[in-house]
């Protein structure tokens, strides 16, 4: 899949705070990833810290926590990773998902889609 940038705004927990950052619509990545420093700065806190491995194959640990993200007039809370100051946000699979939104690789943009829903019959 073809890479773009969007705009994406993080918030704090109770989500009345907001700052804006361009992140890289990455499928390939589990979590959104954003720099420590902006998450702290906001008063995201850390709940715990996994093991994780990067496109290279390394390994590497860090801190995950919770944030209100938002995109395109939707927002949802969704798990983050603390990243390295010098590191590009990232937005990852899991909170698509959870916007309900899909890559548009030939528009480069996201587009919304429905939730999918299973009934199961008594």
């Amino acid at each position: 899949m073809g890479t773009f940038r969007v705009a994406i705004e993080i918030g704090d927990a109770a989500g009345e705070r907001w700052e804006t950052v361009e992140a890289l619509v990455d499928t390939g990545a589990t979590y959104t990833t954003v720099p420590a420093e902006l998450l702290r700065r906001l008063g995201v806190t850390p709940h715990a810290r996994d093991p994780f491995v990067l496109a290279d194959g390394r390994r590497v640990e860090h801190d995950i926590g919770h944030s209100w993200i938002r995109v395109g007039g939707r927002s949802v809370v969704t798990l983050v990773v603390f990243a390295g100051p010098e590191a590009t946000p990232l937005l990852g699979a899991y909170t698509l998902e959870g916007l309900r939104f899909a890559p548009d690789p030939i528009g480069r943009r996201l587009v919304p889609v429905p939730g999918l829903l299973m009934e199961f019959a008594a």
